[in-house]
């Protein structure tokens, strides 16, 4: 399991996809782009052959083929299906961006260039160089991984439910106006933990470092702080709504459950 910070200050465990598994996977793509890759090559040649074109058109279609196989399909399908290729979806496996949220066409690029280049096959050995920086990774994580900024874990496995903040109705609207992208992701994590353990703390440190994390927000946003409400009420109205505009626009991984007032 590895602890992931999401963008709405969520912390999440999922299990990390292992060499084992991830192997596993790799064969059956491999087994898929063999197959798809003959089938380019029939195709190809049953319309350049009858034309009486020379041998460089075929080199240049089997460059094309096998460059297309590699790079084309992993790309593709992991842009398509969400972090997925047909052997992650039978092994239960889809790569995920660095914090838990799902990756689109950049990640799948970076990734797809990199396991053709460094981890599989120009310079990676048949998959050597790919084993070897996923055995020294924490999170088994290989070249493409590292540079795309993504993880491989199993979504099969029963994820933990994220507690997620309920803003006070009387402060609902005020939170809904704010622009929340000044809120770097350190200061909305501090908040998260503060409201999680708030019931844990005593009085005076629940004031005292309340205040103190209102204050800091609420420069961040440039806006002065609702009086006179305690600052658990505030913060969980800012922490509601941003987890709220999170949720809404597709960027968590999982979908939120029942969700938890800390106010």
């Amino acid at each position: 399991m590895a602890e992931f910070t999401t963008g709405e200050a969520v912390a999440l465990e999922l299990p990390i996809a292992r060499i084992p598994t991830r192997a596993t996977a790799f064969l059956i793509d491999l087994v898929v782009q063999v197959v798809l890759g003959i089938m380019l090559l029939f195709a190809i040649a049953a319309v350049l052959l009858p034309s009486g074109a020379d041998s460089a058109w075929m080199d240049v279609a089997l460059l094309a083929t096998v460059v297309g196989v590699l790079v084309g399909y992993p790309v593709v399908s992991e842009t398509m299906l969400r972090g997925r290729t047909l052997g992650k979806m039978a092994l239960g496996l889809r790569v995920v961006r660095a914090d838990g949220g799902p990756t689109d066409f950049r990640h799948a690029l970076t990734r797809g260039l990199a396991g053709a280049i460094v981890d599989f096959w120009m310079l990676g050995g048949f998959g050597a160089i790919a084993v070897l920086t996923s055995m020294c990774s924490p999170n088994a994580r290989r070249v493409g991984d590292v540079l795309a900024g993504t993880v491989v874990v199993h979504v099969k496995a029963v994820l933990p439910r994220p507690l997620l903040a309920v803003a006070p109705p009387w402060l609902a609207g005020w939170a809904g106006q704010l622009e929340l992208s000044g809120i770097p992701e350190d200061l909305a994590l501090a908040v998260r933990q503060y409201l999680t353990r708030v019931r844990t703390l005593t009085p005076a440190v629940q004031a005292n470092l309340g205040q103190a994390l209102v204050v800091a927000v609420c420069a961040r946003l440039q806006v002065p702080p609702p009086a006179p409400y305690p600052p658990v009420q505030i913060l969980g109205a800012i922490i509601a709504e941003r987890q709220r505009r999170t949720l809404v626009s597709g960027a968590a991984l999982i979908a939120p459950l029942a969700p938890a007032p800390v106010w």
